[in-house]
C-alpha cells in the first residue's frame, strides 16, 4: 500500500519552513520523511506526515496550497549497493523513479520514499522481489 505525501511550495525566505513545522508540531503531527528542493524564489517541500489528513487540514487552514500524492515507502538494505534492491527491479520493468528521499529517524532501517510513474506495477514488482513496503506501519516508526 502507498503512503500519503504532502507537497507545498514555500517562499524561499528565512523562517517559512520553520513556520510549517511549527503549525504541524502544535497539532501533534510528526514529519516522518522530508525533502526540500529550492530555486531562487520558491522551495518545493515534500513530506510524509504522521497524520496526512490532519496535516492537510492544518496547512490549508493557514492558507497553504497543498498537493497530496501516493508514494511508496520501502526498506532498502543498509550496505553498499543496497539501493539497487529497490531500483533494479523497477528498472527491469521500465518503471521510472521520479524522485526519492529517506525517512527521518528510523533507527537501523533505511526507509526510502519513492515517487514512481506507475504505482500499481511498482508495488507488484517490489513485492515479487521481496522488498518490504510500509503502509500504516510507517506512521508508527
Amino acid at each position: 500500500m502507498p503512503v500519503k505525501q504532502i507537497s507545498v511550495s514555500l517562499e524561499n525566505v528565512p523562517g517559512k519552513l520553520s513556520e510549517v513545522s511549527e503549525y504541524l508540531g502544535e497539532n501533534g503531527i510528526n514529519i516522518i520523511a522530508l525533502s526540500v528542493a529550492d530555486t531562487a524564489d520558491i522551495s518545493a517541500i515534500r513530506f510524509v506526515p504522521s497524520d496526512p489528513d490532519k496535516a492537510a487540514n492544518v496547512l490549508k487552514s493557514h492558507g497553504y496550497s497543498i498537493k497530496i500524492t501516493d508514494v511508496l515507502a520501502v526498506e532498502t538494505p543498509n550496505h553498499p549497493g543496497g539501493l539497487n534492491a529497490v531500483l533494479k527491479p523497477l528498472k527491469q520493468v521500465s518503471i521510472n523513479v521520479n524522485y526519492l528521499y529517506t525517512c527521518l529517524g528510523t533507527g537501523e532501517k533505511t526507509v526510502l520514499i519513492v515517487g514512481v510513474d506507475n504505482m500499481d506495477e511498482a508495488m507488484k514488482v517490489l513485492k515479487k522481489n521481496w522488498v518490504h513496503m510500509y503502509d500504516e506501519e510507517l506512521y508508527r516508526l
